[in-house]
């Protein structure tokens, strides 16, 4: 999809302190101008403050797997939403409790998806959000 998009893909895989170094050190060199966080909490939690503070000193866009991220200074997150999920998940629950088989229950998809946008970050790096993604927006940091 990525070539469709005329988007050149890069992946960084980054699981200790010295990987976190070598990925800004990859897009510092091939000039990466956006970044996309797919984490663990664990992962996060380590390295979420070097991570949105390497993105704001170079004015880069990134966005992020939990608002959580976007709290502590990421641009943004669009994510499936983790209240609409517990829901689905409860009543598959009830549905096995019940004596409906596992096996027998359809796999589904998320269907409810939440996007959080840190205004101040995007005027920090020089970014101007267009309105209509603003108002779309189930929260917006400012």
């Amino acid at each position: 999809m990525a070539h469709a998009l005329r988007v050149q893909l890069h992946v960084l895989e980054v699981q200790s302190r010295e990987d976190v170094e070598r990925a800004f050190a990859a897009i510092q060199r091939e000039g990466i101008g956006a970044f996309l966080v797919l984490s663990d909490t664990l992962l996060m939690d380590q390295f979420r403050s070097d991570i949105t503070a390497f993105a704001l000193r170079h004015r880069l866009p990134a966005m992020y797997t939990a608002s959580g991220d976007v709290e502590a200074g990421g641009l943004m997150t669009y994510r499936a939403s983790l209240p609409d999920m517990y829901r689905r998940a409860a009543s598959y629950v009830d549905k096995i409790l019940k004596g409906t088989k596992p096996g027998d229950l359809p796999v589904e998809q998320p269907t409810k998806f939440t996007l959080v946008i840190n205004l101040k970050t995007a005027q920090a790096i020089g970014l101007t959000i267009p309105p209509t993604l603003l108002f779309q927006a189930d929260e917006v940091i400012r």
